[in-house]
């Protein structure tokens, strides 16, 4: 029994857990502004944030954004000067520094 409760709570939490493609789609609006093009972010890329942050249920979530979000940015010129200051602008907290450098692994 304690066996069952274990997979069925392990298979919960993979279902739980978010998916890159819904990662990429709420920080698509963001591009322009973390990549230097426009001087201010969107409402729909701080709407598309706060969603997120929303959606953090624990610390593998957030682990998992940050993993979603550094796999996108490659090659698309995002610039740290202005990625670091979304969370700011957006006025969410991610608890965590954003970067593109930041070490997804290190968060809690």
């Amino acid at each position: 029994m304690t066996l069952l409760l274990s997979l069925l709570f392990f298979v919960a939490h993979i279902q739980a857990a978010i998916l890159c493609n819904t990662v990429t789609q709420k920080a698509a609006p963001c591009l322009s502004y973390a990549t230097g093009k426009v001087k201010n972010p969107s409402a729909g890329c701080c709407t598309g944030l706060q969603q997120l942050v929303k959606s953090v249920g624990s610390v593998a979530d957030k682990k998992q954004i940050c993993q979603c979000l550094q796999a996108s940015a490659k090659n698309m010129g995002i610039q740290d000067r202005f990625l670091s200051q979304l969370p700011n602008v957006c006025k969410i907290n991610v608890g965590f520094r954003v970067s593109t450098s930041t070490n997804c692994q290190m968060i809690n």
